[in-house]
């Protein structure tokens, strides 16, 4: 097995835009050469997450109002008091969602669901250049 890693970058509009990079990934796994392992996706950085769900509308809305449920961006945060940043509420999303997701291939071919894409959310409250790293192990 070897291991190569690449990345690319992605421009979001923040405030919990949500970015379809499947694409992305499938074109760095095509670049590794590789035909059969695994590929871990991350996102660096503390108000971002990586997850996969159904890229389609009702879901770019339902996920971020779930987060407003549970993590609320009007509420008062530690993180505000201390950085003065008022994005307290992206870094707890961003913890609870998780950074990084593993995907396995074979074929060359991400083993996605018919309906699952991976996805970029980025929670902060300002537009960002996220840099996601792709590490491949395979052969």
């Amino acid at each position: 097995m070897d291991i190569k890693t690449l990345s690319f970058t992605v421009n979001t509009r923040g405030n919990n835009d949500i970015i379809d990079i499947t694409g992305e990934v499938n074109d760095k796994l095509i670049e590794t050469g590789f035909k059969e392992g695994n590929v871990l996706v991350f996102a660096p950085g503390s108000t971002a997450g990586i997850t996969t769900i159904e890229f389609e509308p009702g879901l770019l809305k339902d996920y971020p109002e779930f987060f407003e449920k549970i993590a609320p961006s009007g509420k008062r945060y530690h993180h505000d008091d201390t950085w003065h940043d008022a994005n307290g509420y992206a870094h707890v999303r961003a913890s609870l969602q998780g950074n990084s997701i593993t995907v396995p291939f074979t074929n060359s071919k991400l083993l996605l669901g018919t309906w699952q894409q991976i996805v970029l959310i980025d929670f902060d409250n300002r537009p960002r250049r996220r840099n996601i790293i792709t590490q491949f192990i395979g052969q």
